[in-house]
């Protein structure tokens, strides 16, 4: 027998097995009926119950800690999701290479069609186990599936729809599979593209990161298409040899000597070398590949690269280049629902062009959030930031707006193009804009409107393409009201206003600490008590403060364990414990923590393995609970 004809013997058997049950319209689509083949030769009866096993606890946690940095991509992407599905009765899962869940996201009405088929953390929804369903059929097929109603193999799943997805990682293994499940009659037919998306963002990320100690290229036909999902990733060794390419890459490469090991002059001709010098000058690169073919290109990622910013007290000018492709470059910690959301309404906002304010304390990382805005917008032009508190009041205009030679006294003879006209086709951030004298903010506002660039001294204007974004540590409502702001100009500045929360309001306090630590010393690392007690901080200065305290924990317990007695002398006495406050809820559940955490010896980890929650969680927790 042909491998075809058994094949359709596969297919005659399990429809036959159905007796009748049949999803509308037929047969379904060939990869459910190699799914539903599959589940016939393991002797799954498709009449009976999915015999669903959960793992135990420890076993949930091991597997948690295991797939850590792919946990926490993918709960980013289902609070995404979450939000984007949002009112459709969904469940949205997060499983192991194993199809063991790690993660639930849900709808309140949402449940499950049965106490012998729980969705719940440690479950494992295995197409060997579960059949056809779609989290199991894309792990067993390493591609993403939709299936709904009746396509089920167990037919008393047939009330739910599933479209899932596989994530890859550099080196093409699957490490996990993102799910979004509903009631069939409340699915929606965009699920299963927004699903695909995640999981290609995730793998993006994924890629960045494991690649972090290779050159790292973009690659597309078309050059505004290098920032988004539908970019090849090609990663390359020091001596140019093609060492990882995401599945983008593999497409655009295909049928050329693409293999892993290929070098980059087989590859596109030219010198390796002179690729990465044209990408440090900032050089707009084009390559064509072994067919002639042309392809746009940039550096996304270069270990151990030197800065590529010329900076002074007052102005930095940079070369775009993205650390990322569509997602948070590398030095960025959002595991915060808040950040997270701030950058994901930059995006949206550089999309359109619009002007952007972003406000927040000292030390939160508006410039940095700034920085992200420019890689995302995709322009090709510099990023220049100018703090508008450290220019010399009587030259501000002359500098923004540039001047013609000899229109004041000190003046260039050749003149000056001006800020402003130094980020045309990219990006200018107006850092402190609070401290623009009143003269210039009605300048300022009308550039905005016909973005013309008239130089002091001068009577032509020059036309200019800028995206302008705002960055102020204090409320400008404020300055309006004091008539230190002008109101028409901060009408059209906050066209939308991201606002960046101070650290002290981080859910993500335990990563970020980490994190800064990490930038100090690679080597270095706080112990649980020592996250404890810094999390009890209000840090005024927010990241700035936090870097400088942990620099001088390191100077003076170098290369070692940080532990509470290390940190406690650099930190002002600890607030003492205020009347409770919030719900009876909240003060519930934090009291229900608080005993925990004692009951376990005060161990931060085991509190939050033996109550399902994160480690972030506990501490939140457990500072609102003195507070």
């Amino acid at each position: 027998m042909s491998p075809s004809d058994a094949r359709q013997l596969a297919y005659a058997k399990a429809v036959q097995a159905r007796a009748g049950a049949m999803p509308p319209g037929g047969e379904p689509p060939l990869d459910i009926m190699d799914s539903w083949a599959r589940c016939m030769d393991v002797g799954l009866d498709c009449h009976g119950h999915a015999p669903i096993a959960v793992v135990d606890g420890a076993d949930l946690a091991r597997r948690r800690e295991r797939a850590e940095l792919t946990r926490r991509l993918a709960q980013a992407e289902l609070e995404t999701l979450a939000q984007q599905i949002a009112g459709s009765n969904y469940l949205l899962a997060f499983a192991d290479d194993d199809g063991v869940i790690l993660d639930l996201f849900f709808d309140h009405r949402f449940s499950t069609s049965g106490a012998d088929s729980p969705i719940l953390p440690g479950s494992c929804w295995s197409e060997a186990l579960c059949g056809t369903n779609g989290l199991g059929t894309a792990l067993a097929t390493a591609q993403p599936v939709a299936v709904t109603g009746l396509e089920h193999y167990f037919l008393h799943l047939r009330d739910l729809s599933c479209t899932a997805s596989p994530v890859h990682d550099a080196h093409g293994a699957v490490v996990g599979v993102l799910d979004a499940s509903s009631y069939f009659e409340a699915r929606q037919r965009h699920t299963q593209a927004l699903v695909r998306m995640a999981a290609a963002h995730m793998e993006n990320r994924l890629f960045i990161h494991q690649m972090r100690s290779q050159v790292v290229l973009a690659v597309h036909p078309r050059p505004e298409f290098l920032a988004t999902l539908s970019a090849g990733l090609l990663a390359f060794d020091e001596g140019g040899r093609l060492v990882a390419l995401n599945a983008s890459g593999r497409q655009l490469l295909q049928g050329q000597a693409g293999a892993l090991g290929t070098s980059f002059e087989e590859l596109f001709g030219e010198s390796f070398d002179g690729v990465l010098l044209r990408s440090r000058r900032g050089a707009e690169l084009r390559l064509r590949d072994a067919f002639g073919s042309a392809l746009a290109a940039t550096c996304v990622q270069r270990p151990a690269e030197a800065p590529r910013s010329v900076r002074t007290a007052a102005v930095r000018r940079e070369v775009p280049v993205a650390d990322t492709i569509d997602g948070l470059p590398p030095e960025v910690v959002a595991d915060d629902p808040a950040v997270r959301e701030a950058f994901r309404l930059v995006e949206a906002a550089v999309r359109l062009a619009a002007p952007l304010l972003i406000q927040g304390e000292t030390g939160t990382g508006k410039e940095l959030l700034a920085r992200h805005a420019h890689r995302a917008s995709g322009r090709e032009g510099a990023f220049v930031a100018v703090n508008c508190g450290a220019l010399p009041g009587e030259l501000f205009e002359a500098e923004l707006f540039g001047y013609v030679g000899g229109a004041f006294t000190g003046a260039q003879r050749s003149g000056s193009a001006g800020l402003i006209a130094g980020a045309d086709g990219g990006t200018l951030l107006l850092d402190e804009v609070r401290e623009l004298p009143l003269h210039l903010q009605a300048a300022l506002l009308r550039f905005l409107d016909d973005q013309l660039v008239r130089p002091v001294g001068g009577t032509a204007a020059r036309r200019v393409d800028v995206q302008v974004l705002a960055a102020s540590n204090t409320d400008l409502a404020d300055e309006v009201a004091a008539g230190r702001f002008r109101a028409d100009l901060l009408y059209r500045l906050n066209t939308v206003c991201v606002a960046l929360p101070p650290l002290r309001s981080r859910q993500d306090f335990a990563t970020a600490a980490r994190h800064v630590l990490a930038a100090l010393d690679r080597s270095a690392r706080l112990d649980e008590e020592a996250i404890e007690r810094l999390a009890n901080h209000d840090w005024p200065g927010n990241f700035r403060e936090l870097r400088a305290v942990l620099t001088r924990a390191l100077i003076a317990c170098p290369g070692g364990r940080l532990r509470r007695r290390d940190v406690e002398p650099l930190l002002p006495a600890a607030k003492p414990a205020a009347p409770a406050t919030g719900s009876a809820l909240q003060r519930g559940a934090d009291e229900s923590v608080r005993r925990e955490y004692e009951r376990t010896d005060r161990n931060i980890s085991q509190t939050a393995r033996n109550l399902g929650i994160s480690r972030t969680t506990v501490y939140r927790h457990l500072r609102t609970g003195r507070a």
